[in-house]
């Protein structure tokens, strides 16, 4: 059984017991979250159910790992001949999420 899950502008294809990578969500380490927007759901007899945008009903419940920051990205800007450097550094925050239950 898998949902097709949207969360910060991204879709995420999941099922119970993955653990993805999320856009940062306000939510409390160790507390549960509810997404609802789900384009997909399969269910476990095989029915597959695509929402029109989203499946009504569909919520799948994830509880929140660890709230974090990714890797450092370096931003390097540079024109020749101008003497014009300029360096910057990002740390993109997510949040890690545990799929506890999908339901259809």
């Amino acid at each position: 059984m898998y949902a097709v899950v949207v969360t910060g502008g991204k879709q995420y294809k999941v099922s119970e017991g993955d653990v993805i990578y999320v856009e940062k969500l306000d939510a409390e380490v160790e507390s549960t979250v509810e997404l609802d927007n789900i384009l997909v759901v399969n269910k476990e007899n095989g029915e597959t159910v695509f929402g029109k945008p989203s499946v009504d009903g569909a919520k799948v419940t994830a509880k929140v790992v660890a709230q974090g920051k990714a890797k450092k990205v370096l931003v390097f800007k540079y024109k020749r001949k101008k003497d014009y450097r300029k360096k910057q550094g990002h740390r993109q925050p997510y949040t890690k999420l545990q799929i506890e239950k999908i339901n259809a």
